[in-house]
């Protein structure tokens, strides 16, 4: 009897050491994950056909930015939700994807027209991806825009400023991105967010902003990897 509970003791054992073998032959524990939700939401209004190839080789290039942090933060699991939107549609480019099985986007699925349901793009975006994340995830928020509020239907600013500033406090990071014909810092902190860039609306502001965008998404990166804190208004400065 004695012999028996010692062979399944020591079968037990051995099942555990194969579990967590590792090729150099040490045992090793777990490594833990981070979540990282990238909630992308960008302006397919009629007026951003004037910057429609740099807004939408910016979009490519953060995508493939997102990939590229999979691969250097093995320790974290990127997740990825695009959305463009104007007065007639929203459209979900990517839904809570993995971030590895995400491709770039083709020329047709962008392509501006209509109004700027400003409030219902961020409120729909945001609503998503908050049913879809777990305690101590981290999320970060890209909001992209040529214009101002005209014509949402379901959402107000005071219900997106309550939103924001409630998942601040939960680790989610917000950032307005905007032309230089919007006063942007009043936009941002109307509704409530601190981390917000200008840009100008031509072919080499644009694709100035998205590269500036793309190296503070990687410093966000490397802040959560470190379990340290971006200081709050300094998203976007650099040295």
């Amino acid at each position: 009897m004695k012999d028996s509970i010692k062979r399944e003791k020591n079968e037990f054992t051995h099942s555990s050491e194969r579990e967590n073998f590792r090729p150099e032959g040490k045992l090793q524990d777990p490594i833990p994950t981070k979540r990282v939700h990238n909630l992308i939401i960008v302006d397919e209004s009629g007026s951003m056909s004037i910057i429609r190839k740099q807004a939408f080789t910016g979009m490519n290039e953060t995508l493939q930015t997102v990939r590229q942090m999979q691969k250097k933060f093995p320790d974290q699991v990127q997740f990825v939700t695009l959305l463009t939107f104007d007065s007639c549609h929203t459209t979900w480019h990517y839904d809570n994807a993995s971030a590895l099985k995400t491709k770039d986007l083709s020329w047709k699925a962008y392509n501006p027209g209509g109004g700027t349901p400003l409030y219902d793009a961020i409120g729909k975006g945001i609503s998503k991806v908050n049913a879809q994340v777990e305690d101590g995830d981290h999320v970060l928020v890209t909001i992209i825009t040529d214009g101002e509020e005209n014509s949402s239907q379901e959402w107000t600013l005071k219900m997106i400023r309550t939103m924001i500033e409630k998942l601040k406090k939960q680790h989610w990071t917000f950032t307005l991105i905007g032309t230089d014909n919007l006063d942007v810092e009043a936009m941002a902190h109307s509704f409530a967010i601190e981390e917000h860039l200008e840009f100008h609306q031509d072919m080499a502001g644009t694709k100035a902003m998205f590269a500036r965008e793309r190296r503070s998404r990687e410093r966000y990166n490397c802040c959560v990897a470190e379990d340290a804190a971006m200081p709050v208004g300094s998203f976007f400065e650099e040295n």
